[in-house]
């Protein structure tokens, strides 16, 4: 396998199958778990496709390595007017864009003009790549940024003003997520010259900490140390994405010393990764919920009592332990209880698969009932196996006359297609992205709820989504946490979405790891990380 990892790649090759020490000091190799959609985090929505383009791009600002803070970025400083509804940014001088592994080489440092198309991008359709790659911005849609942007305007090269409609108190947080990253505007206009405009989502070019040199999919992304970075000297010289889809094949090659820091180990393996003196198992509660969407768009699942029912029929706590195996505990709201606004009165429904039966009778359901249930083909932070809880959720259904058929498809067109409503019921998840609870209840919104976007149920109610955008606008987080708390009951009485669990998230690595920590958002990052 270590021979066949990268096709034509052969030192590559050798200092996996070598492992020699000194190549090791000079080498960080992440056992991932998928490839990447692209390397445009704007078009993706996923951990796996913005894991591979982080380590090349920056934002405006940035979250802190390991924590919430929004730190400078590619703006050094920003003021905000006292009416809230203006952000100066003073854009960082200096900072480089890499050379392209496609002949590119920029003529300037990054300026406004970067920025501004970095927007325009996602905004503006006459943008000339507004379309290119399928055109699609999820969260930049379903975060309802064509609504709240007013303007984005370039006062001088390094600095950029942006006038919104309304206040909003999650922006900052917002622009430091990965679909804001910042991408050259002299590398766009290049491509486009070319006649290729397609290779800028495919062959990066950024001002991050490592530069991308290749990539091969199902195999490997290597990236190398950009001695240019505005941000300092990385602790190594080269980084390297092994893509191993199943997660005890990564811990075989996390055990050999193939790859130092790996991808979700298995439930089942944690007791002996901890009990290994060569490697270092951390954990921390998740910043996210692995959940069950009812399609509201689809009978029977547009009248609120079949969703109360089906609720009822699942056996959480058998998943918990089956599954989970500890790692997680029962989720009965969208926010984990470690975000602030929890409302811990909210009280789950219990599994009682008699009285979820005698409500599917009232609401005038014909049992047996034919239905899909989707489940998700990859392992997740949130979700050890999909498949498995698809099984288990199958088998209490029938208990209540429900023939539940299970569904799959490759990760990418899974989540296109749930995203198109093409499902009755599907599973998914969320690992917040910025620490807010605005972070997660945007997915039970209405903007989310359109077709393609990330509102999987297709619920749109006026009470929450009325909340929800009042909410953004207030400063005083009272006030936001009585909105918050109001939203999550209205949640639990309508009942779009049956919530499963919120996960531990643990990582592994080898111990001559240093500096590396785990992010609150599942992010995997790995500038600051040293190797002994």
């Amino acid at each position: 396998m270590k021979r066949t990892l990268v096709t034509g790649a052969a030192t590559l090759v050798a200092m996996l199958a070598l492992g020699a020490s000194a190549l090791q000091a000079k080498t960080l190799v992440y056992c991932s778990e998928g490839s990447p959609e692209n390397f445009t985090p704007a078009l993706n929505t996923t951990g796996t496709s913005f894991d591979a383009a982080r380590p090349v791009f920056n934002q405006l600002v940035e979250f802190e390595r390991g924590s919430t803070d929004v730190v400078p970025g590619l703006a050094e400083t920003w003021d905000i007017s006292p009416d809230g509804l203006t952000v100066t940014f003073h854009l960082r001088k200096g900072v480089k864009f890499h050379s392209g592994v496609n002949g590119f080489k920029p003529t300037r440092d990054f300026n406004a003009d970067d920025v501004l198309f970095s927007f325009n991008r996602q905004w503006k359709d006459d943008n000339p790549y507004h379309k290119v790659s399928g055109g699609a911005y999820d969260y930049f849609s379903d975060m309802d940024m064509p609504k709240l942007l007013k303007s984005v305007e370039k006062v001088d090269d390094h600095t950029v003003k942006m006038v919104m409609t309304e206040p909003n108190v999650t922006i900052m947080a917002n622009l430091a997520m990965d679909f804001m990253t910042i991408q050259s505007a002299e590398y766009a206009d290049y491509l486009l010259k070319k006649g290729t405009p397609e290779q800028f989502d495919q062959i990066p070019v950024g001002t991050g900490p490592f530069s991308f040199v290749a990539y091969q999919k199902d195999a490997v992304i290597r990236y190398k140390a950009f001695p240019a970075y505005w941000g300092g000297k990385s602790k190594f010289e080269d980084l390297v994405y092994a893509i191993t889809g199943d997660a005890t094949s990564r811990y075989a090659k996390l055990k050999k010393g193939e790859c130092q820091i790996m991808f979700g180990p298995n439930p089942a393996d944690l007791e002996a990764i901890g009990k290994d003196p060569a490697l270092k198992l951390m954990s921390q509660p998740g910043l996210n919920i692995a959940y069950w969407a009812f399609n509201v768009k689809k009978p029977p699942f547009d009248k609120k009592e079949v969703r109360q029912a089906f609720s009822m029929a699942i056996d959480k706590a058998a998943i918990l332990k089956d599954v989970y195996q500890g790692a997680g505990q029962a989720a009965k709201n969208l926010i984990p209880p470690t975000i602030w606004s929890y409302n811990d009165k909210v009280v789950d429904y219990p599994y009682d698969p008699e009285k979820a039966k005698k409500m599917l009778e009232e609401a005038g359901v014909k049992l047996p009932l034919d239905i899909d249930l989707w489940y998700m083909p990859k392992q997740r932070p949130y979700n050890p196996n999909g498949k498995r809880i698809g099984e288990m959720m199958q088998a209490d259904l029938a208990k209540i006359g429900v023939n539940a058929k299970l569904v799959t498809y490759e990760w990418g067109e899974y989540r296109k297609r749930l995203q198109a409503g093409e499902h009755m019921t599907g599973q998914l998840g969320w690992t917040g992205d910025n620490g807010d609870p605005d972070n997660f209840f945007f997915l039970l919104g209405c903007a989310a709820a359109r077709p393609g976007g990330q509102n999987l149920s297709k619920w749109c109610d006026k009470g929450f989504d009325d909340r929800l955008n009042e909410a953004k606008k207030l400063t005083d987080k009272a006030a936001r946490t009585k909105l918050y708390e109001e939203m999550q009951q209205i949640a639990h009485d309508e009942m779009p979405t049956f919530y499963i669990a919120h996960s531990v998230v643990f990582e592994a690595t080898t111990k001559n790891v240093t500096d590396y920590k785990i992010s609150p958002f599942g992010r995997h990052e790995f500038f600051g990380v040293g190797l002994e």
